[in-house]
C-alpha cells in the first residue's frame, strides 16, 4: 500500500499544471547588462517610446529587470503599455537592437462605421437603416 502512494505522488510530479502559477518568472532570468547608450531603466523606457518612461518609474537596473506583469498592473499601468513593455524588454534581453523592435502604436482608424453600408466615410443610400427614418 505503501508503495503505490509513493508512485502516485512521483506521478503527480509529472503531471503538468493545469493553471498559471503567480511566481514571477522574470525574477530567474538573467539581467541584461546596460548598452552604452541606455544605462538607466528611464534611459530604456524612453527608447522604446510610448511615453513609457511617464507611466512607469523604476530606479534600479536589477530591480527593473525582475519586474512582473503584476507589479506593472498594480502600478496602474493600462493593458496594451504592460505588453509593450514586457515585450520589448524581452527582445532587449534576447540582444536585439531597439531601433529594430520600438514602434508607434497603430493609428485610430479613419473610418468608423457598420462595414460595407460605409464607404470612403458616407453611408450608402441603398443600404439605409429600415427602422431610422
Amino acid at each position: 500500500m505503501f508503495s503505490v502512494l509513493g508512485s502516485s505522488s512521483r506521478l503527480s510530479s509529472l503531471v503538468p499544471r493545469l493553471s498559471r502559477s503567480l511566481v514571477n518568472r522574470a525574477a530567474s532570468r538573467p539581467v541584461p547588462p546596460p548598452l552604452e547608450p541606455i544605462s538607466t531603466p528611464s534611459d530604456f523606457l524612453k527608447a522604446i517610446g510610448r511615453s513609457s518612461e511617464t507611466k512607469v518609474t523604476i530606479e534600479s537596473w536589477d530591480e527593473f529587470w525582475k519586474t512582473s506583469g503584476n507589479a506593472l498592473k498594480k502600478s496602474g499601468l493600462a493593458v496594451r503599455d504592460r505588453r509593450y513593455i514586457l515585450w520589448c524588454m524581452e527582445n532587449y534581453r534576447n540582444g536585439q537592437p531597439i531601433q529594430s523592435f520600438a514602434h508607434e502604436p497603430k493609428p485610430k482608424k479613419a473610418i468608423r462605421g457598420w462595414g460595407p453600408a460605409v464607404q470612403n466615410g458616407k453611408r450608402i443610400r441603398s443600404r439605409r437603416l429600415k427602422n431610422q427614418k
